[in-house]
């Protein structure tokens, strides 16, 4: 019998900024840790509606998308499965509360970030800090 076709699966995230900060979740399920919001795309949703929907679930904030930040498809960027995740930026107003699969939510200046993040995220916030300081879109393979 051939092995069952596999394919990865699709997600998104999002760099939400907050007064001067950026939006991170502290995650309630493995792997445990600070996260960018974000999640899986449910089957015929639009990829930037699951960003905002997931933004909304986790942080009770309501997200305005800005820029797309790229594409991250490292088959090791999730131990659960092959991920690929569409990484979007937004900006949102309010204070972010933890919610759905999210025990937590902050507001972090990026100087001051928690040491480990989950996934490949903290990979994605050097992108973006060099996103912000130079207005280049990474380019990942």
């Amino acid at each position: 019998m051939p092995a069952p076709y596999r394919i990865p699966a699709a997600t998104a995230d999002v760099v939400v900024e907050v007064g001067g900060g950026i939006v991170l979740v502290e995650r309630a399920h493995e792997p445990l840790g600070w996260a960018l919001p974000g999640g899986f795309v449910d089957y015929d949703e639009l990829v930037a509606d699951a960003a905002v929907r997931e933004v909304r679930e986790e942080t009770g904030l309501s997200v305005t998308l800005t820029a797309l930040l790229g594409v991250y498809s490292d088959p090791r960027r999730d131990a659960r499965k092959h991920t690929i995740s569409t990484v979007f930026v937004g900006r949102a107003e309010g204070s972010p509360v933890g919610g759905d699969d999210a025990r937590a939510a902050r507001v972090f200046a990026l100087d001051a970030l928690p040491r480990e993040l989950c996934f490949d995220h903290a990979t994605i916030l050097a992108d973006y800090c060099e996103y912000v300081r130079s207005g280049a879109r990474p380019v990942r393979r």
